[in-house]
């Protein structure tokens, strides 16, 4: 019963066994701080801001047992809309954000007679949209201080 829980959903896709399993993720956020000169003095650096968040997904398809072509396929037509989709945790439920899909790798070894693959090696990029819910809920808070 617990391969059938979904890890996550970008929009309508849900990313569980069936379609990609993934078995790995990374989570890249920057926040800019450029830097002004100071004569005599070391160059100051001033916060404006965040400056982006990436999100990517990455493991092995086997599609004999989980999902493959097809669903890198479903997820390649999304990206070709270029409209963000919600990001929602399959452990918690929290909206991650709303992302975009910036890139897709795959790579098909052990292939059969026919070029099918029987292993998918893929990667994923998210980029993230929009503006970080933590950011709002800060300002809200600091508004009343």
């Amino acid at each position: 019963m617990l391969q059938n829980i979904a890890l996550m959903s970008l929009g309508f896709f849900v990313f569980m066994r069936q379609t990609i399993p993934f078995q790995e993720t990374s989570r890249d956020v920057s926040w800019n701080h450029p830097t002004n000169n100071v004569v005599g003095k070391l160059p100051r650096t001033q916060f404006t801001g965040k400056a982006g968040e990436t999100i990517t997904l990455s493991g092995t398809l086997m599609p004999e047992i989980t999902g493959g072509r097809m669903s890198l396929l479903a997820l390649e037509m999304m990206a070709e809309k270029g409209v963000p989709y919600p990001l929602i945790d399959g452990a918690t439920f929290m909206i991650k954000g709303w992302f975009v899909i910036e890139s897709i790798n795959e790579q098909c070894t052990e292939l059969f007679g026919d070029g099918t693959p029987r292993k998918i090696d893929f990667s994923m990029t998210l980029k993230r949209t929009d503006d970080s819910i933590l950011g709002d809920i800060i300002d809200d808070v600091m508004s009343y201080l």
